[in-house]
């Protein structure tokens, strides 16, 4: 496939994930819970974003390094496998913008690092007690109204307060 072709067929697919994203956000499209998507809720209505899992030392220290687009229904959700005494994330070697979203054991969100500039290696602390850390792209968090107290609903969340 010719470099104009594949641009053409990454818009196709960015933006039908898009009006697939904006739909299921507006209540138009019901979603199982799976693997593969994180869905969130709050005062502020509902969204879902499709997730690659980090869940193991290596995939959490490689994250969204490298990459130089991420589609803005998709994410990458991180996983740890207990309540950790101090998160920080930083930008090193990250070149797409993200927000940058803390959960607790239940999923509630407990912190945002709103708009994290890429490259920047200044720590963005979540806090104790953070289990989960969901990256999106950067704005999204705000424009949705993404705050603390939202929920986040994935299999992996065992003590979800919005469970599957």
């Amino acid at each position: 496939m010719g470099n104009r072709a594949q641009r053409q067929d990454r818009r196709l697919r960015t933006g039908l994930a898009t009006v697939t994203f904006a739909l299921w956000a507006a209540g138009g499209i019901a979603a199982d819970c799976r693997t593969d998507r994180v869905e969130l809720r709050g005062d502020w209505g509902r969204a879902a974003f499709n997730v690659e899992i980090a869940d193991d030392p290596g995939e959490r220290a490689q994250g969204l390094m490298y990459r130089d687009e991420m589609a803005r229904s998709a994410g990458m959700l991180f996983v740890y496998p207990r309540p950790q005494p101090a998160v920080a994330f930083w930008m090193k070697n990250t070149r797409i913008p993200l927000d940058i979203i803390y959960a607790d054991e239940t999923g509630t969100v407990r912190r945002i690092a709103h708009e994290a500039v890429p490259f920047d290696e200044t720590a963005l602390p979540g806090g104790s007690g953070i289990q989960y850390v969901l990256e999106i792209n950067a704005g999204l968090a705000g424009s949705l109204g993404i705050a603390p107290g939202t929920q986040l609903r994935h299999p992996a969340i065992e003590a979800a307060a919005w469970p599957c």
